[in-house]
């Protein structure tokens, strides 16, 4: 997805761009699988699925899964360069916490943050105050920081100041601010107040929960932004086998497949194709669970996510749910899909994330995966090779965004300008109208 979405974004930034992937598919590591036999087969399952699980091709199963932030940098990338056009989104109906063994809806309105049995009464009010000067809180404006500095006081002493109990904190850094560990309390609060910001914002948009998704599965997003480079005089070849990376003096200048060299200035790709250039950093484990029942206590929601902070299963960090079904189009009528991930802590993953497994029984089929996380070790400044890092155990894009974003500055120089990439775009639509 990196490397589609930053296809799209050269091409509207008028370069000239080759996009070669050995996959037959768009997206790599974060395509949707389709039809469900295929899924059996990349898991190495003996025989076919059960007739119960219905036709093959109603299945569109993600690999990593991810909701977008409705107010999020993903969605602002989307409707700035228009790939809106291509996807239909439906709102997640709800995110849920867990607390003490069970699941809690993290309150998305005032009415629902009093009603709620996460905290007693008097921490609700508490919780609200909190809440009202998060809101108010603007980074330009002194006048709202009453007396934090935003860039030197620890969020820590945030929650101290609103006097915050354990658990509230619990669900606001993890659940609200969807840190995944807990290193975020001793830093300055400016970003955790933000992340909150947004949750809050994109919670307004649409009421039921902050996130989206697209009907028929994460793998339209990669293929909606190959469209755009393609409008935009890309190319893209699929089923193309890269034999090697040609560096002259260190640096980059051509890609050699099936016997021919495609020359290039710069060269944009994720880990799998540079070993020698990225470290490993950890491992993911993700279990992808079929299901046909909705999760028990969401209110027989079909779709969801549920954050399991780590403190309350003695990790260092979160273990994430995301739940949708045939209401997205990437499941049978009647069957659900969860995927549960985490971060590898020890050497027994399966039993690191079982408290995830123990919330969606029962479970018709698991397919387990565990993956390597990379990051680059060559920033590009030299080769002008630049490296996407390894998707993360979160279920959202935001980290996804900064790493598009911390690419783009490497190669062009400069930050990544939304309002800019809208002037170009509009140069390029209005000529086309006049003529």
């Amino acid at each position: 997805l990196q490397e589609c979405i930053l296809s799209g974004i050269m091409s509207v930034n008028g370069k000239k761009v080759l996009h070669m992937d050995r996959n037959s598919y768009y997206g790599g590591e974060s395509a949707s699988i389709t039809p469900l036999e295929d899924l059996y087969k990349r898991f190495n399952l003996p025989g076919t699925p059960p007739e119960s699980m219905g036709r093959g091709r109603d299945w569109n199963v993600d690999l990593i899964p991810k909701f977008l932030m409705a107010n999020g940098q993903l969605v602002k990338m989307l409707l700035y360069t228009e790939v809106t056009r291509y996807l239909d989104f439906k709102v997640i109906e709800g995110s849920f916490v867990y607390k003490g063994g069970k699941i809690y809806k993290v309150p998305s309105t005032e009415a629902e943050a009093l009603a709620s049995s996460l905290m007693g009464l008097f921490e609700k009010r508490r919780f609200r105050k909190f809440l009202v000067y998060v809101a108010n809180f603007d980074e330009n404006d002194p006048r709202t920081f009453e007396g934090v500095d935003p860039k030197k006081t620890t969020m820590r002493d945030v929650y101290k100041k609103f006097d915050l109990g354990q658990d509230v904190i619990d669900f606001t850094g993890h659940a609200l601010a969807l840190y995944r560990t807990d290193d975020y309390l001793d830093q300055p609060c400016q970003e955790t107040i933000n992340r909150i910001k947004l949750y809050s914002e994109s919670l307004a948009r649409y009421g039921k929960s902050p996130y989206l998704y697209p009907l028929y599965g994460l793998g339209e997003l990669p293929q909606g932004f190959a469209r755009l480079s393609a409008i935009y005089g890309g190319t893209y070849m699929l089923n193309k086998p890269i034999e090697e990376i040609v560096i002259e003096n260190g640096k980059v200048v051509g890609v050699k497949s099936e016997g021919e060299v495609a020359h290039c200035k710069q060269l944009i790709c994720d880990p799998s194709y540079v070993s020698d250039r990225v470290t490993k950093v950890g491992q993911v484990i993700r279990v992808i669970c079929i299901l046909s029942h909705p999760i028990k206590n969401t209110n027989d929601a079909n779709s969801c996510q549920i954050i399991i902070p780590q403190n309350q299963v003695n990790r260092k960090s979160d273990i994430y749910v995301c739940m949708i079904s045939s209401a997205h189009n990437v499941a049978a009528q009647g069957k659900y899909i969860a995927i549960a991930s985490t971060t590898v802590e020890t050497a027994d993953p399966e039993k690191e994330i079982k408290p995830a497994l123990d919330l969606l029984e029962p479970i018709e089929q698991k397919f387990v995966s565990i993956s390597d996380l990379f990051a680059p070790t060559d920033l590009g400044t030299e080769s002008q090779i630049f490296i996407s890092r390894t998707y993360d155990a979160t279920t959202h894009f935001e980290t996804t965004c900064d790493d598009i974003k911390d690419i783009y500055k490497r190669m062009m120089g400069s930050e990544f300008d939304f309002e800019e990439m809208k002037r170009k775009k509009n140069d390029i639509y209005g000529e086309e109208e006049q003529q």
